[in-house]
Formats: C-alpha cells, sequence, structure tokens
C-alpha cells in the first residue's frame, strides 16, 4: 500500500516527554520519562529492553494509538485485543498520558494529552447493543482531556496547568467557560457540537482532533464574532491544538513489526520524510522485490528523491552500496493517470542484482534509514521503532545508535533485544521492563558512567544483582525434562 502525502513543513516543535499506559496489553501501569536531564543531549533516545511479554511492544502500540487519535483516523478493532483482560469488564479500557512540549522561539510549553479506548458491539447503526452476539466489534475513543498552562495575556507570568478541552459524560465538552469561547454559547453551537461528537463516536476516532470539531472551531474564529481579548486566548489554545494535529500527521512516525514481516513476503517498504525546500513530502510506499512494481508518476518522483538521499548515508553505513531505480518504462494507471514501472536494484563495485537477493537487514535498514536520517536532523521528528535490530548486524546497530543519540536532534524510540546497544549509549538513554505488571518501566540508577550496563544487565538476569523483577527465572533442568517429557509424547 502507498500513502504519501505532501505537506508544507510547520514551524512548530513538538516532542513527547512522558507516557504513561494503563491496561492495556500485559501492562496493567506503566509509566516512563524522556527527557534526559543527565547530559546535554539534543537528542531525545529511548530503548526499552526486556524479556518476551513484558510491555515492551505495549508502548511502541500506545504510540500507534496516539498517532491514531491526532490524525483523525478510526481506531482499528485490532486494538480491542489490547485492552487488558485483568480489568473489571465495565473498566476494561487503556488510557494513555503524553506530555508534550511545543516549543515556539525559546518557549517550551508543557501539555499534557490522555484518553482511553473501550470496546464494545454495535448494531448496524453503531449503537450498544445489549444482545452482543449478534453484532459487530468497534473500538472507541472515550475520556479524552488536554491540559496545558492556562493563558494569561501577561507574558511573564507563572501559570498553572488546567483543562484546555475534556470529554464530560453529562457535558459535551468541558470546561464551559472554554466551550463557549471555542464554539460559540448559543443554541445552534450546541447542537453542532453535539452532533460532532456523535459522529466521531461512531466513526471510532478522537472528537478532540476530529474534523467536526476543529471546523467548528475554524468557523467561529473566522467569523469575527470574537473580541480582541478572546481571540488572543483562542488563538492560544487553538495553535497548541493545531500544532498536535500536525505533529500527528508530520512528526510522528510508527514502524510496527508488521513491515519486517513484509520484507518476508518480498515486499520492500519504504518509510521517509524529505524537505524539499518551504515543501516536503511523507508517508511509506510499498514496492515487490521478486517482480517489478508499477507506481504513479508524482510517487516516482517522490521515491527517486528519497532514495538519492538515502544513498548518501547507506554508501557510508555499508561501504560502496547504493539502491538504484531501475526504469523500466512509462504506464497508464487504471485510473488513467500516468505511471512508472520499476525495479529496486542494489549496486556494488559496479555490479548491480535485484534488491530481492540482499539480506533482510540490508532491506531492514533501508526500510528506516530515512527516517533515522531526519531524527538525525529535525528536533521536531519523532520515530518509534518496534525490535529495530531484527536481521541488522549487533556491531552495526550499535554504532548508528551511537551516532544518532550522541550527535542528532529529534527523538528516536525503539524496542530490542540485542544488547549491543547498551555498551554504545549513554546509560540515560536505556529502560528495562519489569516481570510487575503494575510498574513496568524502570531506569538504571546508581549505575556509574565506566560501568558497562550490558554487564549489569547480565549479571542482574543471572543473580539478581540489581532488581529482582527484570526477569522471570526460568530453570534449565525444567525446560529439559519438558523437552524431553514432549518428545515422548509426539512419539519422538
Amino acid at each position: 500500500m502507498n500513502n504519501i502525502a505532501f505537506l508544507k513543513m510547520s514551524t512548530y516543535s513538538v516532542r513527547i516527554s512522558k507516557i504513561k499506559i494503563s491496561n492495556f496489553k500485559n501492562t496493567l501501569n506503566g509509566e516512563i520519562s524522556l527527557t534526559n536531564t543527565r547530559k546535554n543531549f539534543k537528542a531525545s533516545v529511548l530503548g526499552i529492553y526486556g524479556q518476551n511479554r513484558s510491555g515492551k511492544t505495549s508502548l511502541i502500540e500506545a504510540i500507534n494509538l496516539l498517532k491514531f487519535a491526532l490524525t483523525g483516523q478510526q481506531i482499528p478493532v485490532v486494538y480491542s485485543n489490547y485492552i487488558s483482560v485483568n480489568s473489571e469488564q465495565t473498566d476494561r479500557k487503556a488510557s494513555f498520558v503524553f506530555d508534550f512540549e511545543l516549543k515556539n522561539n525559546t518557549e517550551v510549553i508543557p501539555v499534557s494529552y490522555s484518553f482511553s479506548i473501550k470496546a464494545e458491539k454495535v448494531n448496524n447503526d453503531n449503537l450498544p447493543l445489549q444482545n452482543l452476539n449478534s453484532s459487530s466489534l468497534k473500538v472507541f475513543v472515550v475520556d479524552e482531556s488536554l491540559e496545558c498552562p492556562i493563558y494569561s495575556a501577561k507574558a511573564d507570568s507563572k501559570r498553572k496547568m488546567g483543562k484546555a478541552l475534556a470529554i464530560d459524560p453529562d457535558e459535551v465538552l468541558i470546561p464551559k467557560c472554554k466551550k463557549h469561547l471555542f464554539a460559540g454559547n448559543s443554541t445552534q453551537a450546541e447542537t453542532d457540537l453535539k452532533v460532532a461528537k456523535q459522529l466521531a463516536y461512531e466513526r471510532s476516532v478522537s472528537f478532540l482532533f476530529s474534523y467536526g470539531l476543529i471546523k467548528i472551531m475554524r468557523d467561529r474564529y473566522n467569523s469575527n464574532s470574537l473580541s480582541v481579548k478572546a481571540k488572543s486566548e483562542f488563538e492560544y489554545y487553538y495553535n497548541l491544538i493545531e500544532s498536535l494535529i500536525s505533529y500527528g500527521h508530520t512528526g510522528l512516525f510508527v514502524i510496527r513489526t508488521a513491515s519486517s514481516g513484509l520484507l518476508s513476503l518480498n515486499i520492500q517498504t519504504l518509510n521517509f520524510k524529505y524537505n524539499d525546500g518551504n515543501t516536503g513530502a511523507l508517508g511509506s510506499i510499498s514496492i515487490p522485490l521478486n517482480d517489478s512494481g508499477l507506481i504513479p508518476a508524482e510517487a516516482f518522483s517522490v521515491v527517486t528523491k528519497v532514495f538519492s538521499n538515502l544513498n548518501i548515508v547507506l554508501s557510508k553505513i555499508i561501504p560502496g552500496l547504493t539502491i538504484d531505480i531501475r526504469n523500466l518504462g512509462e504506464q497508464i494507471l487504471s485510473d488513467g493517470n500516468k505511471g512508472y514501472r520499476i525495479q529496486l536494484m542494489s549496486q556494488k563495485n559496479r555490479q548491480q542484482i535485484p534488491l530481492e537477493y540482499e539480506s533482510e537487514g540490508i532491506k531492514k535498514i533501508i526500510s528506516i534509514l530515512q527516517l533515522l536520517i531526519v531524527v538525525y536532523n529535525d528536533p521536531s521528528t519523532t520515530v518509534a521503532i518496534d525490535e529495530l535490530d531484527s536481521g541488522i548486524f549487533e556491531y552495526l546497530l550499535g554504532e548508528i545508535l551511537s551516532i544518532v543519540s550522541e550527535n542528532g536532534k529529534g527523538q528516536l524510540i525503539f524496542t530490542s533485544h540485542n544488547l549491543r546497544p547498551l555498551e554504545t549509549i549513554d546509560k540515560s538513554f536505556i529502560a528495562f521492563t519489569t516481570v510487575n505488571s503494575n510498574d513496568r518501566y524502570v531506569r538504571a540508577t546508581n549505575v556509574k558512567s565506566t560501568n558497562n550496563l550490558r554487564d549489569i544487565y547480565f549479571r542482574n538476569l543471572m543473580l539478581d544483582e540489581y532488581r529482582d523483577d527484570l526477569y522471570e527465572k526460568t530453570n534449565n533442568s525444567e525446560i529439559a525434562f519438558a523437552f524431553r517429557e514432549a518428545g515422548v509424547n509426539s512419539g519422538s
């Protein structure tokens, strides 16, 4: 599937400073800060380590849900499976709190957005049913709340945090003063809000970031009905909301393990964001490797630029290696527009072979490299990657992460099983999962800069020297006996 958006770059800078999740997959409670106070790094990097089924992917999926919410996209039904089964039926939900920083010149404004999801059976009219056997499942966004420093006309005043907008069971929006500011206090305004809220609910999208609510706000602003004082207050809150929407669309990228799965199907996924003067493009495109692929003319132009930029770094990571796009000719698409049939070729030492025959690690690097380039250069970009180490040579992985963490500007969040980065990046960039579902994420403390974090982690797994909740102990003799018992049962 090809997904390319052409955009005008935003002047805002937003990044995640804290994540909190509850009742999500196998995580009852987990909180992690991404703010690094130990050293003056410009990059914000978080590597998450831990045993299988200990909450690493939960954090990545939570960020993916954030992207769905901020961009007004429908929450996929698959997320109904992520709601903790340990919750009561009436409380089966997942809650997330994210702190954002909106950077405008030298000013930094903390913004908090929280929401929950719930799964219900619905009928064809998208209304909840009492009889759950004759309906289909949908996931709804509920309990949304957006908080930030309260507006003040005095630039130097110390402002307390307060609700900018929130959803309430008894009101369309709260607080009422903000509802009247954004939509007006007429009967028609109240009706418009109720309709927009119901539509957002039926479509399984966020109400606070839905097209309906944003349109009401924009119409209110353009109506010239606001006083000068009210207009300044409106602009303050509205700019925060718009900046979060822009961040969701153009600054936040989530690479799930499904992308690696496509590689095993001989499909090369290219995730990218690039700036071409005042405009640019972002998105993803999938190109078959065992055959040629047909892409629109606009996509061909974008892919050509992306690979040209990507090759600059790729040829240094894998000395001499570049990717060439072989143009097999123009072809008319089914919609009547012009397209090109292409094949991706790997080129090294003046020899070309189809990219299909390169290693899985090379293909994985190609799929994410453009985004890593953006993270290195752009403070407004957040990239979250599940199982970053999949197929990548461990020494190379450690070197890439060391370069990005020490010299980059953006934000990188990743999970990994390969422990090499524990030796190459600062310990402040590393977090561990625990076996305690009520306290999933912890940082290393009391570790000297001269200590090898990888060795400390290994010793902890064997001897519990650091903490006793980082690993659920296994017994080798019991495992060996289980192998033998299973072999007997299978007739081996």
